[in-house]
């Protein structure tokens, strides 16, 4: 009888100690565990580790497009013998991209934003509102009557849904800019790190949310008003005040780059992304068997459809000849005559509209005649001017306040504003970020084995040169007109006369892409590049944003199996 009890006992000792190690085990292997140091991050200060693998969530319009190989450049016809896009192999990581180009009602939402902070009646801002607006008289023709347009296509709600023109590479750039801080500016209202309804009801030139300045100083956010940007303890909940009034000390209070939550910035897409994502070659996979690249962003050698149900319906807005721009009335052959109504045809395979026809589009590039692969066959981007945060006397971030928001005067001699308040001012890096590097050398790329003389790593521009000496290094010496206004806002025009200059292209020479409704069909393909100045604006080059993106190359769970 003693030596059941004493088996019993013995029992009952290795399942308490059974239940105790697997305890054990399941406390260690929970998800708060740091896979570093085992600490529970839940309450330390470990949000990387918290946050670890939260997925970025797609921005507002955008469209997911998984990053690949694809072949860059003509293959199709030439009957322009440019020989400016040679094909090379090049690889584009995954990005998202607006599903539409950019709309007239999306465009006059940001006018309306700086009528509203930066009155135009103020000495301070009166340059920024007009310095945003479209030109509208790019509709006009000597030999045409275009009234119509130039009077009511940006703001007439008949043309609300139709692709914004008259924009130029600048303004798009800051489009871009201004949308990125408001969709983050949500993001982060609706987490609840800044108070509900701010956006809109507290928002004034003095206390303007910018994502930058945010990430690096948030208490600072909105002039420094506590009751806007409101902190948050790591696991969520709003600190607790105590029966004295007093808050409790919190850390991690306000959104961090580690928080997860906040998205990179809109832009401009890369050369690469934009033919990338308008070829579309994902949709030419059949039986896993890669049916080769297309010639338009659809599939076949023509434009029009072979479906059943819409046979013979055009799949984009573009000239059919010459006074042919939509067919004989009743007879439409695309719908349209200027441009028309966004995903009024087809969508790609990546699910994106308009990547050939209506309207063709500003991209990120700084024009070149050679794409230079030999340099690089990932993420190919001529345009790096790379800058870095200002640090004032005082050892702070230097903030952009109305006294000091930077302008830069268009060759039409319009004003145009390329900071704002609340911004981080920006300086271009120094020896300091370039001393003993490999990968770069200087602030300024663009010009990189472009092939002049000043592209060589080693080329020293002397103090002794003039400015002369140094324009006859360059490869591409094209005319340098000077456009300023005095102190009166008197426009001063001075041309450069020169009989040497060989060619128009220079360093403010951007790529657009896409053929338009004034294009024929030849410039539908997507590997057709053309060059235009980037503070110029025409009635047919608009634009669409796209965002990098961060994490694994593909939303599926699991790779495919081969």
């Amino acid at each position: 009888m003693k030596v059941n009890k004493i088996v019993a006992l013995q029992v009952m000792m290795s399942i308490v100690l059974m239940l105790g190690t697997a305890s054990c085990s399941k406390k260690s292997s929970s998800s708060r565990g740091s896979r570093a140091t085992g600490w529970d991050v839940d309450s330390q200060n470990g949000t990387a580790a918290r946050n670890a693998g939260k997925k970025q969530q797609a921005g507002p319009g955008l469209v997911f497009v998984e990053g690949g190989t694809f072949t860059m450049g003509k293959v199709q016809d030439d009957v322009m013998h440019d020989w400016n896009n040679t094909p090379t192999q090049q690889h584009v990581q995954s990005f998202y991209m607006d599903e539409t180009e950019v709309t007239n009602g999306m465009y006059l939402e940001y006018l309306e934003w700086l009528k509203k902070v930066f009155p135009p009646t103020e000495e301070s801002y009166k340059n920024i509102y007009a310095g945003a607006s479209p030109d509208t008289l790019v509709w006009r023709n000597r030999l045409g009557y275009n009234e119509t347009m130039t009077n009511n296509y940006l703001r007439h709600p008949a043309y609300a849904d139709y692709p914004v023109v008259g924009v130029n590479w600048i303004q798009a750039v800051e489009f871009s800019k201004w949308r990125t801080d408001r969709v983050n500016e949500a993001v982060l209202e609706k987490e609840r790190y800044i108070k509900r309804g701010a956006k809109t009801q507290d928002v004034s030139a003095e206390s303007l949310f910018n994502t930058e300045a945010y990430l690096a100083s948030p208490s600072t956010s909105y002039g420094g008003n506590e009751e806007i940007v409101l902190k948050k303890s790591p696991n969520g909940r709003r600190p607790k005040k105590g029966k004295d009034g007093t808050v409790e000390e919190q850390k991690n209070v306000y959104a961090q780059r580690s928080s997860g939550i906040i998205l990179p910035e809109y832009r401009l897409p890369t050369e690469a992304e934009w033919e990338y994502a308008a070829a579309a070659d994902v949709g030419q996979r059949e039986y896993n068997i890669y049916k080769g690249q297309k010639k338009y962003p659809w599939s076949g050698d023509y434009t029009r459809s072979a479906k059943r149900k819409n046979r013979g319906d055009q799949l984009a807005n573009f000239k059919q000849g010459n006074g042919d721009y939509g067919g004989i009335a009743g007879w439409s052959d695309d719908g349209a005559d200027i441009t028309n109504k966004i995903k009024s045809y087809p969508a790609n395979d990546f699910g994106l509209y308009d990547m050939a026809g209506n309207v063709a589009e500003w991209v990120a590039d700084v024009y070149r005649p050679i794409i230079d692969n030999e340099a690089n066959d990932f993420n190919y981007y001529r345009g790096n001017q790379y800058a870095k945060n200002k640090i004032g006397k005082d050892g702070k971030l230097e903030i952009i306040t109305k006294d000091n928001i930077k302008y830069t005067t268009l060759s039409n001699g319009k004003v145009v504003a390329t900071n704002l308040p609340g911004e981080i001012a920006q300086v271009p890096v120094d020896e300091n970020e370039t001393y003993l590097r490999q990968n770069f050398s200087k602030s300024d790329n663009i010009n990189y084995r472009d092939g002049d003389k000043q592209s060589s790593r080693y080329y020293d521009f002397g103090d002794s040169e003039s400015a002369d000496d140094a324009k006859k290094e360059t490869m591409y010496n094209s005319p340098v007109h000077n456009v300023t206004t005095d102190s009166l806002g008197n426009m001063v025009r001075k041309y450069d006369n020169s009989s040497k200059r060989t060619t128009l292209i220079n360093d403010n020479a951007r790529v657009y892409k896409g053929g338009s409704w004034r294009d024929r069909a030849y410039w539908l393909d997507p590997a057709q590049r053309r060059y235009f100045p980037q503070d110029m604006a025409t009635d047919y080059i608009g634009f669409r944003c796209a965002m990098s993106r961060v994490g694994a190359k593909t939303e599926r769970r699991k790779s495919p199996r081969n």
